[in-house]
């Protein structure tokens, strides 16, 4: 486990830190926050059951940034075999599955998202480097999907290093496919 400051980032071990990512989740669906809000601090489009979260997770864990035990952020892992699991994803695995090379072994970081106090202060980046620990050797890659309207998020995840793979449309909204080696 790495301690950056009072900050704890681990792997999701437990039900309490699961049903955590989920209150914190819903604070920033689409469906829940201002069309202000959504342009300033960013959002998340995708909301998770208690059952899917946990599969999930015990296949590849999620990464979290804890503070006094506290769930303050976290980063998704949903593994391929996932693909079909979530409706508004499933067009984001299909290009995938079309444009990413084979061979290519990948994690889908299926959603980010830090509590509002937190943001700016590097536990973005701190979640994908503990979550490039985590699934490296046995991943080589992580590939997500922004909403393009989502500027804060895609702004942090190129900061991040993460490349366009590719653009598609789905459901009223157009999403980069983003990769990070």
């Amino acid at each position: 486990m790495a301690n950056n400051g009072a900050i704890l980032y681990k792997k999701a071990s437990s039900i309490g830190e699961l049903k955590q990512i989920i209150e914190l989740q819903q604070k920033n669906l689409i469906t829940q926050i201002s069309n202000e809000e959504k342009k300033r601090e960013g959002f998340v489009t995708a909301s998770h059951s208690m059952e899917i979260l946990k599969e999930m997770n015990d296949v590849c864990p999620h990464t979290l940034a804890l503070y006094n035990n506290k769930v303050i952020g976290y980063a998704l892992s949903m593994h391929p075999i996932f693909s079909t699991t979530l409706k508004v994803l499933e067009p984001m695995f299909k290009e995938i599955d079309r444009v990413f090379p084979k061979e290519n072994k990948y994690i889908s970081m299926g959603q980010i998202c830090i509590e509002k106090n937190y943001r700016g202060q590097g536990v973005f980046r701190n979640l994908y480097k503990k979550m490039k620990e985590n699934i490296f050797p046995e991943f080589d890659y992580i590939i997500t999907g922004v909403d393009e309207k989502n500027t804060r998020s895609l702004n942090a995840h190129y900061a991040t290093g993460f490349k366009d793979l590719s653009t598609i449309s789905s459901g009223g909204q157009t999403w980069k496919i983003i990769v990070l080696k």
